[in-house]
C-alpha cells in the first residue's frame, strides 16, 4: 500500500514550528511516564483518571491540535464505547473526555517505547490478532470488566480508515456487551485542519510509521478532533450482527458518510 500523501503547503505549518511541537510532546510523554511509574502506585483510581484525562488533553495541545466535544460519555454504570478508527490519536481524544474508559488494543503497541507503559497505565485489554482463540478470550475479559461496571471502548473496524469512510464493523466483542447486558454508546470521530474537512495531517494508514505521523501531525495547522458522543444503544437479547450495523449507521449518519448495508458483519475482534 502506498504511504499517505502529505498535506498540500496550505494546510501545513512550517517544519521548525513542527519540530517545536514534537519537542514538547516529547517531553511531556516523559511527565506521562514519570506520572506512571512514581505517581500512579501511591494515588486512588480516582486520581489516576484525573491525570489520565489532563495528560491526553495537553497532549493534543502539545502538537498542536483543538479538542472540540459533543455529546456527553454515559454517566456510571459499565458501557461499551465503540469508535471509527482514524490514528493513535484516538485513544488520547477519547480519553480527554472519558478518562476512565479502558481500550482493547492490538498487542503489538507493547512493542512501542514509552507509550506501552501509557497504554498499560490505564487498564488496556490486549489481543493477539493472529490466534483465534485470543478472541474468545478476550470476549471473556470484557465481558467480565463490563458487568464491574468498567467503560470499554473498542474500534470495531478492526483498523484505521483515512476517515473518509466506514469500514464494515466487526461484531464479535459486541457479544461481550449482550451478554451482561450493558448499553453500547457509539462516538464519532473526525479530523479536520485550516484545508481540509477530513484531514490528511491525522491519517495513520497504510505503511505509514508512527514516526511518520507524529511529523504529519505536528505540521498539521489549526488541527481538531471532534469526538461526538451519540445516544448509548441497548444491547439486552441484541443480535451482534445487526447491532454492529446499527452502531455503524449511527456513526455513519454523524460523520455524515453513506453507509452500504453489509450482509454479515465479520466477527473478528477490533483493535
Amino acid at each position: 500500500m502506498q504511504l499517505v500523501a502529505a498535506e498540500t503547503a496550505d494546510a501545513r505549518v512550517g517544519a521548525p514550528r513542527a519540530a517545536w511541537r514534537l519537542a514538547r510532546a516529547t517531553l511531556h510523554a516523559l511527565h506521562g511516564l514519570w506520572l506512571v511509574l512514581l505517581v500512579f502506585p501511591r494515588v486512588s483510581i480516582e486520581r489516576r483518571q484525573h491525570h489520565v484525562q489532563w495528560w491526553a488533553a495537553k497532549m493534543l495541545r502539545m502538537l498542536g491540535m483543538r479538542l472540540e466535544v459533543a455529546g456527553v460519555p454515559r454517566p456510571g454504570g459499565g458501557t461499551l464505547v465503540t469508535a471509527n478508527h482514524i490514528s493513535w490519536l484516538d485513544i488520547m481524544a477519547i480519553h480527554a473526555v472519558c478518562p476512565q474508559a479502558r481500550f482493547v488494543s492490538k498487542a503489538d503497541v507493547k512493542a512501542w517505547p514509552l507509550i506501552n507503559k501509557l497504554v498499560d497505565s490505564a487498564g488496556t485489554l490486549y489481543i493477539e490478532r493472529e490466534r483465534r482463540r485470543d478472541a474468545m478470550r478476550l470476549v471473556h475479559d470484557v465481558a467480565a470488566v463490563l458487568k464491574a461496571g468498567d467503560v470499554v471502548a473498542v474500534f470495531p473496524e478492526g483498523t484505521t480508515s483515512d476517515g473518509r469512510g466506514l469500514l464494515p464493523f466487526h461484531a464479535n466483542l459486541l457479544q461481550a456487551a449482550i451478554a451482561v447486558g450493558v448499553p453500547v454508546q457509539p462516538v464519532a470521530l473526525r479530523y479536520r485542519d485550516a484545508v481540509n474537512a477530513v484531514s490528511p495531517a491525522a491519517m495513520f494508514v497504510g505503511e505509514t510509521t508512527l514516526a511518520q505521523s507524529m511529523w504529519m501531525i505536528a505540521r498539521g495547522r489549526d488541527l481538531v478532533v471532534r469526538v461526538e458522543w451519540l445516544p448509548a444503544q441497548g444491547s439486552r437479547h441484541a443480535d451482534r450482527r445487526a447491532l454492529a450495523e446499527l452502531l455503524r449507521r449511527e456513526i455513519g449518519s454523524a460523520l455524515g458518510v453513506v453507509i452500504e448495508p453489509v450482509d454479515a458483519a465479520s466477527d473478528t475482534p477490533s483493535a
